[in-house]
């Protein structure tokens, strides 16, 4: 088939590869402006970019893909099919008009549960047992098109954002040979989402990350799995940020206040809400390293019943 693929993050990149394996003919990448990144504000190119690149793909990069210079760019292709996956931008109708199959979206959810830009995140961050990848017809909506196929995965009681991410993409590129495979021999049978059992998966904000100390310890657990790496989860410590790397829920701890801190057995333990807590094990104070919580213990000389969450003056 003749396609035009639209991607930026890593996620995408099996997708791309697979596609390129199977011999499809992929005419045009899109993805997103190289953008500055990081503490030293240095250009970097996105996952997809890098992949285009190594497999000799012709890259382009719109800022807007809705523009009408992107448009007839687009429409110079005479894709059958245009594949989108994580690309970033809203696919305006004059583009899902020109492939005579439409626009395929490999999104990271079992549709329509998690419709949205973060729904690997949000599915870890809630605490979900079970998810998945769904490819869809993109229409004018949010995550709204025509359902296509789907496979269905457990998530891990530990596993994080970052590791289900790197499993479903995998999962996706197959599902999307697939998908490809069956509109080719006409087989494919579409099936309209259920608007009322939608849910959101909204962008990711920084304040997203805030620890809140009167939820349980593991609820808390599962949101610091759901939004790693960026905005990660962290609190206040003696007026500074104060990042976690790597947490536990304690087992079988008797605790105090919510955001108070017992150092028991060289252990560091946050109290939680419903008489829980969590075990610190890697953390990192603003602009310092990554460090164990035990050696934090020590360097800030940390002391029991001390607060997290409140900035001190």
């Amino acid at each position: 088939m003749r396609l035009v693929f639209l991607g930026t993050p890593r996620f995408a990149v099996p997708s791309l590869e697979k596609l390129v394996e199977a011999g499809h003919d992929v005419r045009a990448v899109l993805t997103q402006p190289d953008r500055p990144k990081g503490r030293g504000q240095q250009t970097a190119l996105s996952p997809v970019k890098e992949a285009a690149l190594r497999l000799g793909l012709a890259i382009h990069q719109p800022e807007r893909v809705r523009r009408p210079e992107s448009v007839a760019l687009l429409a110079q292709f005479h894709a059958d099919v245009m594949v989108v996956v994580g690309y970033g931008q809203i696919i305006p109708q004059t583009i899902i008009d020109l492939p005579r199959h439409g626009i395929i979206n490999v999104h990271g959810s079992l549709l329509p549960k998690y419709r949205g830009a973060a729904p690997l995140q949000w599915a870890v961050a809630n605490g979900e047992t079970r998810t998945g990848v769904t490819t869809m017809r993109i229409d004018a909506g949010l995550d709204t098109g025509d359902m296509l196929l789907k496979a269905e995965t457990e998530i891990g009681p530990e596993e994080t954002a970052i590791e289900l991410g790197e499993r479903l993409a995998v999962t996706g590129a197959n599902l999307l040979l697939e998908t490809l495979k069956k509109i080719d021999e006409g087989t494919l049978v579409a099936e309209k989402q259920n608007d009322a059992e939608a849910t959101s998966a909204r962008i990711l904000k920084k304040e997203d990350g805030l620890v809140d100390w009167h939820l349980p310890a593991a609820r808390i657990y599962n949101r610091f799995r759901g939004l790693l790496p960026w905005p990660g989860t962290y609190t206040t410590f003696r007026g500074q940020l104060l990042h976690f790397w790597n947490v536990k829920p304690a087992i079988d701890i008797e605790m105090g206040i919510p955001g108070s801190v017992q150092v028991r057995n060289r252990k560091v333990l946050v109290s939680c809400g419903n008489n829980s807590a969590l075990e610190l094990l890697e953390v990192q104070l603003e602009g310092r390293k990554i460090i164990p919580a035990g050696a934090f213990c020590n360097g800030q000389h940390l002391m029991d019943s001390e607060m997290l969450g409140e900035i001190t003056n």
